[in-house]
């Protein structure tokens, strides 16, 4: 079974961190949810989540992708983690997927992941950090490899529905998505 990391962090885009959850568990992949400290996690729009655990408490374990949601100040918290950059590093040294949305795309860049890469993010975010070795594209959601970036609530569940693709093929994707009755 697939295993995937979907690290909340305070101020974190609830919409996105939710759809990716929901949706991931719905094609029956492993998710487990990581606050980067103890205790609930408040997000950007005051919703309250409850992690399944702490990031130390999986620092060693083994995942098949990192998801990080996005909003903010969520992916500042992300971006300011080095435990967040060194495990983003680690999946992409050992081939596993790393995939973010909205603001999250930025953690990417900044942990070198994107370079070299096509890209999307929330409007302005990658363009704001000056990284010309990143291809930004104005789409929904864009795959470059192991890599998938997504723009924002808007995109969730297209984003979830590509990593449930990336990770356990188009069969899958297809059974979840009848099931959401998207037009």
């Amino acid at each position: 079974m697939a295993r995937v990391l979907v690290p909340l962090a305070p101020g974190c885009e609830e919409l996105e961190a939710v759809t990716v959850i929901d949706l991931l568990r719905r094609a029956d992949i492993e998710v487990v949810t990581a606050g980067l400290e103890e205790g609930l996690v408040r997000c950007s729009r005051g919703t309250v989540l409850m992690p399944d655990t702490t990031l130390d408490e999986v620092l060693d374990q083994r995942f098949d992708m990192i998801v990080l949601p996005g909003g903010l100040p969520g992916a500042d918290h992300l971006n300011d983690d080095p435990r967040i950059q060194q495990l983003l590093r680690r999946m992409a040294e050992e081939g596993g997927y790393t995939a973010a949305i909205c603001a999250a795309p930025k953690v990417l860049a900044n942990a070198g992941l994107l370079d070299g890469r096509q890209a999307t993010s929330y409007p302005g975010v990658l363009k704001a950090i000056e990284q010309p070795t990143i291809d930004v594209l104005d789409r929904p959601v864009v795959r470059d490899g192991k890599v998938i970036t997504s723009r924002g609530p808007g995109t969730a569940m297209d984003f979830a529905l590509e990593l449930i693709e990336s990770l356990v093929g188009k069969a899958q994707r297809e059974k979840v998505e009848q099931g959401l009755v998207r037009p």
